[in-house]
């Protein structure tokens, strides 16, 4: 930033440093321009036709390099122009700081109370307040517990003490806040437990991994009832989204990983405004055989939506009280894939779009009313579709790609037009697949379980957890609380009285 003393006497010099100056703001404008067009490329990435293409936690990396970029752009173009940028206008936060949070006041005062006029006395007509967001790094503490001992001088005999507050690790050093910390930033924020403990570490905590891990499993072994409850829920519902995937676990006696499967349950009826909590229960099998929904779903009857897999076919036959809808979501990547080359492909797509652009004028309808509406406008765009994919795979090979994709999509055709007469049901199952991220980020930084039990402990914490964002609470918060309740001999048939979604009722 130029200073008054830098400016030269001479008009012409005066005349070429404003010039040079001028550039130098001309060139960071651009920059920064630049930077803006990088950013809403990214978004039209995210929501444009192309959106499958990128990964979403690639773009959420790139959108925070190039935002990065723009804010140091835009900061050099305000130190060369000598005055905070007007224009354009960035989002803020400011007036939204939650009121929850402790203020720290600071008064900005002047050095003096005369006027600087006439030397009068000021008085106060007004103020300006600012608020910032700061923070205090994790803290720890230490929770001095004391119990006096008491002896009678009468009889000398007898020694009164309080009892002991009930631990989840008994004779160890954690609180159940702590425990909870360690459960949360492991399956939510995806840290694993020798990252944790590098983090510990830089404040002096030295915590072994294998300490960590011991906490762990004692805290899953005393969530465990809340799981299966949640599951025995999730089996009493109308509608279930399911889904798997991969969970990697170390196989010792080979030396390498094995393949084993995380399956996840899911509710949800808000999109025809039902009453029943948003909820989700994921269940540890080493493997994917078809028998592993039949034995986790129990006695449950009602409609189970799914993707194409074959394991998932076999449960009507064997139990006609469940009827499955497939996912619409599924039909189109495969289309999706093909649309480059492919007219009919294309063609395909613009239909599905019609499909869920009519869906989103119906979200959150009475599921009456939405079947009302489908009977309609749906229907004839499903028998239309129909139709043309038969039609079109007379035509093509069934060993092409476009004819595996048709093929996929008319031997589920029943499945696929179920939701027309069901109010209930929805175009496809991205609810449970939304479930599924977190697994897939927690595998990505975590790589592998380290046996069966310990891919067991990740679904019944990764439940709690998922459970408590859907309900939209805080996580740490609620391990806290449960995990105290339950060092406290919680009653197991009173469990349900813990879950989540009862913070909220």
């Amino acid at each position: 930033m130029l200073m008054e003393a830098d400016l030269p006497d001479d008009v012409d010099a005066l005349r070429a440093l404003v010039l040079e100056q001028a550039r130098k703001l001309e060139s960071a404008d651009a920059e920064a321009e630049r930077l803006r067009a990088i950013i809403e490329a990214f978004r039209r990435h995210r929501f444009g036709r192309r959106s499958e293409q990128l990964d979403q936690d690639q773009l959420q990396l790139g959108l925070e390099d190039a935002e990065t970029a723009l804010a140091e752009a835009e900061a050099a173009s305000e130190a060369k122009a000598g005055r905070p940028r007007s224009d354009p206008v960035r989002k803020t936060n400011r007036g939204s700081l939650p009121a929850h949070l402790e203020r720290i006041e600071q008064i900005v005062d002047v050095e003096s109370n005369a006027c600087p006029c006439c030397g009068g006395a000021l008085h106060q007509v007004g103020e300006d307040v600012a608020e910032r967001l700061d923070v205090v790094p994790t803290t720890f503490r230490v929770v001095v517990t004391r119990r006096p001992r008491y002896g009678c001088r009468s009889c000398e005999s007898a020694i009164v003490q309080a009892p002991a507050p009930a631990r989840i690790i008994e004779g160890g050093t954690p609180t159940e806040a702590l425990i909870a910390q360690v459960l949360v930033s492991k399956y939510a924020d995806h840290l694993p437990l020798y990252r944790q403990a590098q983090i510990y570490a830089r404040q002096g905590i030295r915590l072994d991994r294998s300490t960590l891990a011991d906490w762990v499993g004692r805290a899953a072994w005393y969530l465990r009832p809340l799981r299966d409850h949640i599951l025995d829920e999730l089996r009493r519902s109308e509608r279930l989204f399911a889904d798997e995937t991969t969970a990697p676990v170390l196989d010792p006696g080979r030396g390498r990983t094995k393949t084993g499967q995380l399956w996840a349950y899911a509710r949800d009826d808000r999109p025809w405004g039902g009453c029943d909590p948003p909820i989700v229960a994921y269940v540890y099998a080493p493997d994917r055989k078809a028998e592993r929904p039949q034995f986790h779903l129990g006695d449950f009857a009602g409609i189970l939506q799914v993707d194409g897999y074959g394991g998932y076919a076999a449960l009507p036959r064997r139990r006609q009280q469940i009827r499955l809808a497939f996912c619409w979501a599924h039909v189109r990547r495969k289309f999706y894939e093909l649309a480059d080359t492919s007219p009919v492909a294309t063609e395909v797509l613009r239909r599905i779009a019609l499909l869920y652009a009519f869906e989103d004028d119906v979200r959150g309808l009475s599921a009456e009313q939405r079947r009302a509406a489908r009977a309609g406008r749906s229907r004839v765009i499903i028998d239309d579709l129909h139709q043309y994919l038969a039609a079109r795979g007379r035509q093509v090979s069934a060993k092409s790609k476009l004819g595996e994709a048709i093929r996929y999509a008319l031997t589920r055709w029943d499945g696929l037009s179920r939701f027309i007469d069901d109010g209930r049901i929805d175009l496809d199952s991205n609810t449970v697949e939304r479930s599924i991220r977190p697994l897939a980020r927690n595998r990505k930084n975590a790589l592998f379980a380290g046996s069966d039990e310990g891919g067991d402990n990740w679904a019944v914490i990764a439940t709690l957890i998922e459970c408590c964002k859907l309900s939209t609470i805080n996580p740490h918060q609620w391990l806290t609380e449960t995990l105290t309740s339950l060092a406290n001999g919680y009653p197991a048939n009173s469990v349900g009285d813990l879950m989540p979604w009862t913070v909220v009722a």
